[in-house]
C-alpha cells in the first residue's frame, strides 16, 4: 500500500490524541503494550509515555537500532530486518520480555540510503495481541520525516485496532 505523504503526516496533536485514546481504552479494559522498534528509534516510546497514565499500562520497549541487537534481543532470525519474520520476532520477544498484553513492532528503512535491499519506505510492522502475532507490510513515500511521521501514525493505529478502541 502506498501512503501519500501529504495525508499521512501527522501533527503531533493528531499523534498525541492516539496516545490519548489508547490510553483511555487501556483505563477502560486494563490491558499492557510494549514497543519494539527499529525505524522510530525510540520515537513511539516517546509518544506512548508522555500519554495519561502510561506508567499503568505502558510497559516500556526495546530500541533495537542495530541489527546485531535485533538478532540477540529480540531474536530475529538471520536474514533481512526488513522482513515480515524479523517484525514477528520483534513483536514477539518484547511482548515476553515486558510481560504485555499487546506489542508492537515497528522495522523499516526511512532513506535516503538503505541498508537493507527494499526501497526507502518500505515498514514492516509485527502486532502481538495476546498471544497471537500478525503483521502487516506498508510502503511510504516521502522523505525520512515523512516516513517517520507515517509509520508512527500507522502504527498507533494498528495498535487501538488491536486493542478494539470502537
Amino acid at each position: 500500500m502506498v501512503a501519500d505523504p501529504e495525508d499521512r503526516i501527522p501533527t503531533d496533536e493528531k499523534v498525541r490524541d492516539l496516545c490519548e485514546e489508547l490510553a483511555a481504552a487501556a483505563g477502560r479494559t486494563s490491558f499492557t503494550v510494549a514497543t519494539a522498534e527499529s525505524l522510530t528509534a525510540g520515537n513511539l516510546a516517546g509518544h506512548l509515555g508522555r500519554a495519561t497514565a502510561s506508567g499503568e499500562w505502558y510497559c516500556g520497549g526495546v530500541i533495537a537500532y542495530r541489527n546485531e541487537v535485533k538478532h540477540r534481543l529480540l531474536a530475529v532470525p538471520e536474514g533481512s530486518v526488513v522482513s515480515e519474520a524479523a517484525a514477528q520476532a520483534m513483536a514477539s520477544a518484547v511482548a515476553e520480555l515486558m510481560g504485555a498484553d499487546f506489542a508492537l513492532a515497528v522495522t523499516g528503512e526511512g532513506g535516503p540510503e538503505t541498508q537493507e535491499e527494499v526501497p526507502p519506505g518500505t515498514v514492516w510492522f509485527g502486532l502481538y495481541d495476546r498471544g497471537e502475532v500478525r503483521s502487516q507490510h506498508r510502503h511510504f513515500t516521502g522523505d525520512p520525516p515523512d516516513i517517520l511521521a507515517a509509520t508512527i501514525e500507522t502504527g498507533l493505529e494498528l495498535i487501538l485496532a488491536a486493542v478494539g478502541r470502537r
